[in-house]
Protein backbone atom coordinates (compact mmCIF):
# COMPACT_ATOMS: atom_id res chain seq x y z
CA UNK A 1 0.00 0.00 0.00
CA UNK A 2 1.78 3.54 -0.94
CA UNK A 3 1.07 6.55 0.64
CA UNK A 4 0.00 10.19 -0.97
CA UNK A 5 2.90 12.79 -0.18
CA UNK A 6 -0.13 14.31 1.27
CA UNK A 7 -0.90 11.82 3.71
CA UNK A 8 2.35 11.40 4.93
CA UNK A 9 2.79 15.15 5.36
CA UNK A 10 -1.02 15.03 7.31
CA UNK A 11 0.19 11.69 9.30
CA UNK A 12 3.53 13.43 10.78
CA UNK A 13 1.61 16.28 11.85
CA UNK A 14 -1.49 14.71 13.40
CA UNK A 15 -2.12 12.17 16.33
CA UNK A 16 -5.83 10.95 16.06
CA UNK A 17 -4.66 7.10 15.34
CA UNK A 18 -2.77 6.94 18.30
CA UNK A 19 -5.90 8.47 20.25
CA UNK A 20 -8.10 5.85 18.86
CA UNK A 21 -5.88 2.54 19.13
CA UNK A 22 -6.81 0.16 22.03
CA UNK A 23 -3.29 -0.97 21.71
CA UNK A 24 -1.41 2.04 21.58
CA UNK A 25 -3.62 2.92 25.27
CA UNK A 26 -1.92 0.16 26.84
CA UNK A 27 1.22 -1.05 25.44
CA UNK A 28 3.96 1.52 26.20
CA UNK A 29 5.81 2.73 22.87
CA UNK A 30 3.01 1.65 20.15
CA UNK A 31 1.65 4.50 17.78
CA UNK A 32 0.57 4.20 14.53
CA UNK A 33 1.56 7.25 13.51
CA UNK A 34 4.92 6.65 14.65
CA UNK A 35 5.08 3.15 12.78
CA UNK A 36 4.02 4.75 9.74
CA UNK A 37 7.44 7.53 10.10
CA UNK A 38 9.69 4.31 10.91
CA UNK A 39 8.69 3.36 7.74
CA UNK A 40 9.88 5.87 6.35
CA UNK A 41 13.40 6.26 7.65
CA UNK A 42 13.82 2.46 7.66
CA UNK A 43 11.55 0.81 5.75
CA UNK A 44 13.53 -2.02 5.05
CA UNK A 45 15.42 -2.00 8.70
CA UNK A 46 14.09 -1.13 11.79
CA UNK A 47 10.18 -1.85 10.93
CA UNK A 48 11.07 -5.26 9.69
CA UNK A 49 12.87 -6.46 13.14
CA UNK A 50 10.31 -5.17 15.74
CA UNK A 51 7.87 -7.07 17.20
CA UNK A 52 5.37 -3.66 16.93
CA UNK A 53 4.60 -5.21 13.69
CA UNK A 54 2.73 -7.84 14.81
CA UNK A 55 0.43 -5.77 17.59
CA UNK A 56 -1.81 -4.10 15.68
CA UNK A 57 -5.13 -5.76 15.70
CA UNK A 58 -6.55 -4.37 12.21
CA UNK A 59 -9.08 -3.08 14.20
CA UNK A 60 -9.41 -0.55 11.68
CA UNK A 61 -10.75 2.02 14.54
CA UNK A 62 -7.56 4.62 13.68
CA UNK A 63 -8.62 4.56 9.98
CA UNK A 64 -12.00 5.36 10.38
CA UNK A 65 -10.88 8.04 12.64
CA UNK A 66 -8.15 9.11 10.15
CA UNK A 67 -8.62 12.43 8.41
CA UNK A 68 -6.37 11.57 5.18
CA UNK A 69 -8.05 8.14 5.27
CA UNK A 70 -4.69 5.90 5.78
CA UNK A 71 -5.82 2.27 5.87
CA UNK A 72 -3.35 1.40 8.62
CA UNK A 73 -3.66 -1.94 8.88
CA UNK A 74 -3.55 -2.62 5.67
CA UNK A 75 -0.42 -0.45 5.45
CA UNK A 76 1.05 -2.49 7.81
CA UNK A 77 -0.04 -5.79 6.65
CA UNK A 78 2.32 -4.96 3.87
CA UNK A 79 5.04 -5.39 5.96
CA UNK A 80 4.33 -8.59 7.61
CA UNK A 81 4.77 -10.44 4.79
CA UNK A 82 8.70 -8.99 4.15
CA UNK A 83 9.02 -10.05 8.21
CA UNK A 84 8.47 -13.03 8.00
CA UNK A 85 11.42 -13.42 5.61
CA UNK A 86 13.50 -11.74 8.00
CA UNK A 87 12.55 -14.62 10.69
CA UNK A 88 10.11 -11.76 12.69
CA UNK A 89 7.56 -14.17 13.50
CA UNK A 90 4.25 -13.59 15.48
CA UNK A 91 3.63 -15.00 18.38
CA UNK A 92 0.49 -17.50 17.96
CA UNK A 93 -2.20 -17.85 20.07
CA UNK A 94 -3.41 -22.19 21.05
CA UNK A 95 0.48 -22.88 19.86
CA UNK A 96 -0.71 -22.36 16.60
CA UNK A 97 -3.31 -25.04 16.01
CA UNK A 98 -5.64 -22.75 13.86
CA UNK A 99 -2.90 -21.76 11.62
CA UNK A 100 -2.12 -25.25 10.77
CA UNK A 101 -5.17 -25.95 10.35
CA UNK A 102 -5.33 -22.96 7.70
CA UNK A 103 -2.30 -24.69 6.02
CA UNK A 104 -3.56 -27.83 5.79
CA UNK A 105 -6.66 -26.81 3.93
CA UNK A 106 -4.48 -24.93 1.45
CA UNK A 107 -3.29 -28.63 0.64
CA UNK A 108 -6.39 -29.39 -0.84
CA UNK A 109 -6.75 -32.47 1.70
CA UNK A 110 -10.02 -34.21 1.72
CA UNK A 111 -12.25 -32.81 4.23
CA UNK A 112 -16.06 -33.60 5.87
CA UNK A 113 -17.31 -30.25 5.84
CA UNK A 114 -21.32 -31.08 5.04
CA UNK A 115 -22.26 -34.10 8.10
CA UNK A 116 -23.45 -30.74 10.62
CA UNK A 117 -25.49 -29.64 7.87
CA UNK A 118 -27.15 -32.99 7.36
CA UNK A 119 -27.61 -33.65 10.48
CA UNK A 120 -29.28 -30.23 10.76
CA UNK A 121 -31.12 -29.13 7.91
CA UNK A 122 -31.58 -29.63 4.17
CA UNK A 123 -28.91 -28.39 1.98
CA UNK A 124 -28.20 -28.48 -1.81
CA UNK A 125 -25.05 -29.59 -4.13
CA UNK A 126 -26.46 -26.78 -6.53
CA UNK A 127 -28.33 -24.04 -6.39
CA UNK A 128 -28.88 -19.78 -6.14
CA UNK A 129 -27.37 -19.62 -2.53
CA UNK A 130 -24.19 -21.14 -1.11
CA UNK A 131 -23.67 -21.05 2.71
CA UNK A 132 -20.07 -20.29 3.70
CA UNK A 133 -19.28 -22.28 6.63
CA UNK A 134 -15.71 -21.24 7.48
CA UNK A 135 -13.70 -22.17 10.29
CA UNK A 136 -16.73 -22.43 13.00
CA UNK A 137 -16.41 -26.38 12.86
CA UNK A 138 -12.77 -26.39 13.84
CA UNK A 139 -13.96 -23.92 16.84
CA UNK A 140 -16.81 -26.73 17.90
CA UNK A 141 -13.82 -28.68 19.09
CA UNK A 142 -11.24 -26.71 20.49
CA UNK A 143 -13.41 -24.46 23.06
CA UNK A 144 -15.46 -26.99 24.72
CA UNK A 145 -13.63 -26.51 27.40
CA UNK A 146 -15.07 -23.04 27.74
CA UNK A 147 -18.68 -24.65 27.17
CA UNK A 148 -19.01 -23.50 24.06
CA UNK A 149 -20.20 -25.47 20.93
CA UNK A 150 -19.73 -23.06 18.15
CA UNK A 151 -21.19 -25.23 15.65
CA UNK A 152 -24.80 -24.35 16.73
CA UNK A 153 -24.26 -21.04 15.04
CA UNK A 154 -23.75 -22.96 12.28
CA UNK A 155 -26.62 -25.36 12.58
CA UNK A 156 -28.85 -22.34 13.77
CA UNK A 157 -27.53 -20.21 10.06
CA UNK A 158 -29.18 -23.52 8.55
CA UNK A 159 -32.45 -24.03 10.37
CA UNK A 160 -33.24 -20.66 9.57
CA UNK A 161 -32.55 -20.31 6.11
CA UNK A 162 -34.54 -22.96 6.16
CA UNK A 163 -37.81 -21.88 7.79
CA UNK A 164 -37.40 -19.24 4.79
CA UNK A 165 -37.54 -22.07 2.39
CA UNK A 166 -33.90 -21.49 1.49
CA UNK A 167 -32.06 -24.82 0.84
CA UNK A 168 -28.51 -23.44 0.45
CA UNK A 169 -25.44 -25.35 -1.32
CA UNK A 170 -22.65 -25.97 1.67
CA UNK A 171 -19.46 -27.62 -0.22
CA UNK A 172 -17.18 -30.32 1.42
CA UNK A 173 -14.55 -28.42 -1.31
CA UNK A 174 -14.86 -25.29 0.77
CA UNK A 175 -11.96 -24.17 2.89
CA UNK A 176 -10.63 -21.53 5.13
CA UNK A 177 -11.15 -18.05 3.56
CA UNK A 178 -8.20 -17.09 4.71
CA UNK A 179 -8.34 -14.65 6.95
CA UNK A 180 -5.50 -15.48 9.50
CA UNK A 181 -3.06 -16.38 7.07
CA UNK A 182 -3.75 -13.07 5.17
CA UNK A 183 -3.74 -10.61 8.19
CA UNK A 184 -0.48 -12.43 9.45
CA UNK A 185 1.22 -11.90 6.53
CA UNK A 186 1.84 -15.13 4.91
CA UNK A 187 0.57 -14.57 1.61
CA UNK A 188 1.14 -17.68 -0.38
CA UNK A 189 -1.23 -19.43 1.94
CA UNK A 190 -4.12 -16.99 1.59
CA UNK A 191 -4.12 -16.60 -2.02
CA UNK A 192 -4.15 -20.35 -2.79
CA UNK A 193 -7.06 -21.01 -0.39
CA UNK A 194 -8.98 -17.57 -1.64
CA UNK A 195 -8.52 -19.21 -5.35
CA UNK A 196 -9.53 -22.95 -4.66
CA UNK A 197 -12.81 -21.18 -2.78
CA UNK A 198 -14.15 -18.83 -5.51
CA UNK A 199 -13.24 -22.03 -7.79
CA UNK A 200 -15.42 -24.36 -5.71
CA UNK A 201 -18.59 -22.08 -5.47
CA UNK A 202 -18.49 -20.59 -9.05
CA UNK A 203 -18.67 -24.57 -9.96
CA UNK A 204 -22.03 -24.39 -8.05
CA UNK A 205 -23.57 -21.97 -10.13
CA UNK A 206 -24.40 -19.89 -7.00
CA UNK A 207 -25.68 -16.24 -7.77
CA UNK A 208 -25.05 -15.59 -3.86
CA UNK A 209 -23.02 -16.41 -0.68
CA UNK A 210 -23.86 -15.98 2.45
CA UNK A 211 -21.70 -16.06 5.09
CA UNK A 212 -22.15 -16.48 9.04
CA UNK A 213 -18.89 -15.02 9.61
CA UNK A 214 -17.84 -11.29 9.34
CA UNK A 215 -14.41 -12.45 8.23
CA UNK A 216 -14.82 -14.65 5.77
CA UNK A 217 -17.65 -11.29 3.86
CA UNK A 218 -14.24 -9.17 4.73
CA UNK A 219 -12.45 -11.20 3.03
CA UNK A 220 -14.00 -11.54 -0.24
CA UNK A 221 -15.12 -8.17 0.03
CA UNK A 222 -11.96 -6.46 0.27
CA UNK A 223 -8.81 -8.61 -0.05
CA UNK A 224 -10.35 -11.15 -2.67
CA UNK A 225 -11.67 -8.35 -5.12
CA UNK A 226 -8.31 -6.56 -4.51
CA UNK A 227 -5.94 -9.34 -5.18
CA UNK A 228 -8.05 -11.64 -7.87
CA UNK A 229 -10.09 -9.27 -9.24
CA UNK A 230 -14.00 -8.88 -9.17
CA UNK A 231 -16.14 -11.81 -8.11
CA UNK A 232 -18.25 -13.93 -10.02
CA UNK A 233 -21.03 -14.15 -7.28
CA UNK A 234 -22.98 -11.68 -5.03
CA UNK A 235 -22.03 -11.92 -1.45
CA UNK A 236 -23.94 -10.95 1.54
CA UNK A 237 -23.29 -11.40 5.76
CA UNK A 238 -26.24 -13.08 7.08
CA UNK A 239 -27.25 -10.57 8.94
CA UNK A 240 -27.94 -8.11 5.98
CA UNK A 241 -29.83 -11.12 4.41
CA UNK A 242 -31.61 -11.55 7.44
CA UNK A 243 -32.54 -7.84 7.65
CA UNK A 244 -34.10 -8.01 4.70
CA UNK A 245 -35.49 -11.10 4.30
CA UNK A 246 -36.80 -11.86 7.35
CA UNK A 247 -39.93 -9.37 8.17
CA UNK A 248 -41.40 -10.22 4.80
CA UNK A 249 -41.54 -13.85 5.34
CA UNK A 250 -43.62 -16.47 7.81
CA UNK A 251 -41.17 -16.86 10.81
CA UNK A 252 -42.67 -15.58 13.98
CA UNK A 253 -40.84 -14.82 17.08
CA UNK A 254 -42.38 -15.13 20.70
CA UNK A 255 -42.30 -12.46 23.41
CA UNK A 256 -38.41 -12.06 24.66
CA UNK A 257 -36.98 -12.99 27.79
CA UNK A 258 -37.02 -9.62 29.00
CA UNK A 259 -33.76 -9.75 29.57
CA UNK A 260 -31.63 -6.93 28.61
CA UNK A 261 -29.03 -6.96 25.89
CA UNK A 262 -26.16 -5.09 24.46
CA UNK A 263 -24.43 -5.97 21.12
CA UNK A 264 -21.00 -6.37 20.54
CA UNK A 265 -19.96 -4.55 17.14
CA UNK A 266 -17.73 -7.01 15.57
CA UNK A 267 -14.38 -5.25 13.84
CA UNK A 268 -14.78 -6.97 10.31
CA UNK A 269 -18.32 -6.36 10.32
CA UNK A 270 -19.01 -2.68 11.48
CA UNK A 271 -15.55 -0.73 10.66
CA UNK A 272 -14.56 -2.60 8.15
CA UNK A 273 -17.77 -3.19 5.97
CA UNK A 274 -19.90 -0.64 6.94
CA UNK A 275 -22.53 -2.61 9.26
CA UNK A 276 -23.89 -1.64 11.78
CA UNK A 277 -28.07 -1.14 11.58
CA UNK A 278 -29.10 -4.93 10.25
CA UNK A 279 -27.71 -6.81 13.66
CA UNK A 280 -29.78 -4.22 15.35
CA UNK A 281 -32.86 -4.68 13.15
CA UNK A 282 -32.98 -7.79 14.00
CA UNK A 283 -32.58 -7.79 17.55
CA UNK A 284 -35.75 -5.52 17.64
CA UNK A 285 -37.54 -8.22 16.42
CA UNK A 286 -37.88 -10.60 19.37
CA UNK A 287 -40.84 -8.95 21.27
CA UNK A 288 -39.49 -7.89 24.79
CA UNK A 289 -36.21 -7.47 23.89
CA UNK A 290 -34.68 -4.37 25.33
CA UNK A 291 -31.22 -3.31 23.44
CA UNK A 292 -29.47 -1.21 25.75
CA UNK A 293 -25.86 0.13 23.93
CA UNK A 294 -22.68 0.13 25.67
CA UNK A 295 -20.88 3.35 25.77
CA UNK A 296 -18.26 2.15 22.94
CA UNK A 297 -20.35 1.06 20.33
CA UNK A 298 -20.73 1.31 16.22
CA UNK A 299 -17.80 2.98 15.45
CA UNK A 300 -16.12 3.79 18.06
CA UNK A 301 -16.69 0.30 19.60
CA UNK A 302 -13.91 -1.82 21.47
CA UNK A 303 -12.12 -4.79 19.78
CA UNK A 304 -12.91 -7.99 20.91
CA UNK A 305 -8.86 -8.08 21.64
CA UNK A 306 -7.17 -10.32 19.55
CA UNK A 307 -7.09 -11.03 16.03
CA UNK A 308 -5.57 -13.84 13.52
CA UNK A 309 -5.34 -15.87 16.75
CA UNK A 310 -1.89 -14.16 17.30
CA UNK A 311 -0.23 -11.90 19.98
CA UNK A 312 -3.34 -12.58 22.53
CA UNK A 313 -1.46 -10.79 25.57
CA UNK A 314 -1.84 -8.82 28.75
CA UNK A 315 -3.21 -5.67 26.45
CA UNK A 316 -5.85 -7.74 25.14
CA UNK A 317 -7.18 -9.31 27.87
CA UNK A 318 -7.82 -6.05 29.18
CA UNK A 319 -9.78 -4.65 26.22
CA UNK A 320 -11.76 -8.05 26.66
CA UNK A 321 -12.23 -6.85 30.42
CA UNK A 322 -13.26 -3.27 29.59
CA UNK A 323 -15.62 -4.96 27.22
CA UNK A 324 -17.39 -6.81 29.75
CA UNK A 325 -17.53 -3.88 32.46
CA UNK A 326 -19.08 -1.97 29.60
CA UNK A 327 -21.76 -4.48 28.91
CA UNK A 328 -22.80 -4.75 32.80
CA UNK A 329 -22.75 -0.83 33.13
CA UNK A 330 -25.33 -0.60 31.08
CA UNK A 331 -27.30 -3.47 33.12
CA UNK A 332 -27.11 -6.28 30.41
CA UNK A 333 -27.38 -9.72 31.09
CA UNK A 334 -26.68 -10.31 27.94
CA UNK A 335 -24.14 -9.62 25.25
CA UNK A 336 -25.43 -10.83 21.56
CA UNK A 337 -22.39 -10.93 18.41
CA UNK A 338 -22.41 -11.77 15.33
CA UNK A 339 -19.05 -12.94 15.76
CA UNK A 340 -17.28 -16.00 16.44
CA UNK A 341 -14.36 -15.04 17.84
CA UNK A 342 -15.79 -12.20 19.37
CA UNK A 343 -18.06 -14.94 21.07
CA UNK A 344 -14.77 -17.02 22.10
CA UNK A 345 -12.65 -13.87 23.04
CA UNK A 346 -15.20 -12.33 25.37
CA UNK A 347 -16.03 -15.80 27.12
CA UNK A 348 -12.85 -16.72 27.29
CA UNK A 349 -11.93 -13.51 29.64
CA UNK A 350 -14.69 -14.08 31.48
CA UNK A 351 -13.92 -17.41 32.76
CA UNK A 352 -13.11 -17.40 36.40
CA UNK A 353 -14.09 -13.93 36.84
CA UNK A 354 -16.97 -12.46 38.86
CA UNK A 355 -18.32 -11.29 35.20
CA UNK A 356 -21.80 -12.79 35.12
CA UNK A 357 -23.00 -12.06 31.40
CA UNK A 358 -24.14 -14.20 28.64
CA UNK A 359 -22.16 -14.41 25.70
CA UNK A 360 -24.66 -15.72 22.42
CA UNK A 361 -24.42 -15.84 18.67
CA UNK A 362 -27.08 -12.99 17.14
CA UNK A 363 -28.97 -16.00 15.13
CA UNK A 364 -28.67 -18.35 18.13
CA UNK A 365 -30.95 -15.82 20.26
CA UNK A 366 -33.13 -15.32 16.96
CA UNK A 367 -33.74 -19.51 16.52
CA UNK A 368 -34.09 -19.65 20.51
CA UNK A 369 -37.23 -17.15 20.22
CA UNK A 370 -38.87 -18.59 17.07
CA UNK A 371 -42.54 -19.19 17.86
Amino acid sequence: MQLSKQQIDYCMECGVCTGSCPVAMELDGFSPRQMIKRTLGEPEGDILQSKDIWACLSCSRCSDRCPVEIDFPAFIRTYRNKARQEDNLPKLSHHGMFHTITSIQATGVQQDRIGWAKEAGKIAEKGDYFYFTGCVAFYDIAFQYLDLHMIESAKNNLMLLNKMGIEPVISNDECCCGHDAFWSGDDDTFLTLAKKNIETIAATGAKTVIFGCPEGYSMFREAYTQQLGPLPFEIIHITEFLAKELPNSDVCFKNGSAATVTFQDPCRLGRRSGIYDAPRDLISLVPGSELAEMEHNRENAVCCGTTAWMECSTCSKVMQMQRLKEAEAVGAQVMITACPKCQIHLTCAKKNTDHNIDIIDLVSYLVANIE
